[in-house]
């Protein structure tokens, strides 16, 4: 009797409280995501430039993943006839600003009796190009395909109404257009006094804080996905606004080819911006739960949500 009145207690107990789940950093949900969620990029939308090193080492690779349609493809399809032209082979890098960005092409460029001749077909790309108007009545930028929207947080971009994702680059948009920002990474066509837009022979990369104040005022055309130390670690420019003075300390470029021409080159992948897995990974962003820290922030800036981007295994 005893031990059956023993059995009937146990079984109206309650069940004992199971362990809270732990929360996971960033990283740990990156690491974690299915290979589904992770999507391919074409070596034909990567950009590979290779550096002289500073010593007897290999020279030093930067791959730029280019951007998507429909953002930017005029400066897009000039930078893809430079590249099959190998215009920048022997060009140089010519200017490293601290916070700021680290700028290529014809050290020449501004002196028209030695500057480097440009191919005869590229496009005069018109200031408009820098938004895309109507984008969400566009095929390929339906509310379908838009990624895990920054919005939904409970900051606000101090930039644009809105702040999302698109074929894995982060975006900005007001009234139903759209335009491409400035991150840390975000690559460029330099131009001069407007209305100049640049043809994209002028490159730069940001190495600092994200000037977002460049947003529709200047192209965006991709991002650093690898070798981006090679960048940020160079050399500061003494010259006004980061320039270099001398020819020495200018860093030659032995080559700039698309991807698909680089027969060594690994493929990459990046984590689809529509997929649970980036969603729960931009939440975590904005909200760190991970034991490290003590209070979630409850919103998170659109730059402080890198896309992750690996090598395909």
């Amino acid at each position: 009797m005893s031990l059956l009145l023993a059995l009937a207690a146990a079984a109206a107990s309650p069940a004992p409280a199971s362990p809270p789940q732990k929360a996971l950093a960033p990283a740990e949900i990156v690491a974690g995501a299915p290979a589904a969620d992770w999507v391919a990029i074409a070596p034909s939308d990567l950009l590979v430039m290779d550096l002289a090193p500073h010593s007897a080492q290999r020279p030093h690779r930067v791959v730029i993943q280019l951007l998507p349609a429909p953002f930017s493809q005029g400066w897009v399809g000039n930078i893809r006839k430079l590249a099959a032209a190998h215009w920048w082979d022997g060009t140089s890098i010519n200017r490293a600003q601290d916070n700021y960005v680290v700028q290529w092409g014809d050290p020449d460029g501004e002196d028209k009796a030695k500057a480097k001749a440009l191919p005869a077909t590229l496009l005069t790309v018109p200031q408009s190009e820098y938004v895309v108007a109507d984008f969400y009545g566009r095929e390929g930028g339906t509310a379908d395909s838009i990624g895990y929207r920054i919005e939904k947080q409970t900051s606000r971009d101090p930039y644009a109404a809105m702040t999302t994702f698109n074929g894995g680059f982060p975006i900005a948009g007001a009234d139903g257009n759209a335009w491409p920002i400035h991150c840390y990474g975000t690559v460029g066509v330099g131009r001069d006094m407007p209305p100049d837009t640049g043809t994209g022979a002028e490159l730069y990369a940001v190495i600092g804080h994200a000037p977002r104040q460049l947003d529709r005022n200047i192209a965006v055309v991709g991002r650093v996905i690898e070798g981006m130390e090679h960048l940020s670690t160079l050399p500061r420019g003494t010259g006004d606004l980061g320039f270099y003075k001398t020819a020495p300390e200018r860093t030659p470029i032995r080559s700039v080819r698309l991807g698909s021409d680089v027969p060594d080159l690994p493929r990459f992948e990046y984590l689809g911006t529509e997929s649970a897995s980036f969603a729960a990974y931009a939440d975590a962003r904005a909200n760190r739960r991970d034991a490290f820290y003590i209070q979630p922030a409850g919103g998170v800036d659109i730059c402080n949500v890198p896309v992750p981007i690996r090598r395909r295994k």
